[in-house]
């Protein structure tokens, strides 16, 4: 088992998602939830690609934080 950190963000009507560490692995979806959804699947069939491939799974480095400021 891997953490894979993973980005949502708004896109106009729907969600976009991507990994920081899983270039060129995004996904989109209606809701948040949607886009979750959507986007561990496309990180298993992004991981399952590199195996076949016999290719290297970049190791986790990004990081996620959330800091304060004053508004």
């Amino acid at each position: 088992m891997r953490r894979i950190l993973i980005v949502i963000e708004k896109a106009g009507d729907n969600y976009s998602a991507f990994a920081p560490d899983l270039p060129g692995c995004v996904a989109t979806g209606d809701t948040v939830e949607e886009a979750e959804i959507n986007m561990h699947q496309a990180v298993e069939m992004h991981i399952e690609g590199l195996k076949q491939d016999r290719l290297p799974i970049p190791p986790a480095s990004a990081i996620g934080e959330y800091i304060v400021v004053p508004v």
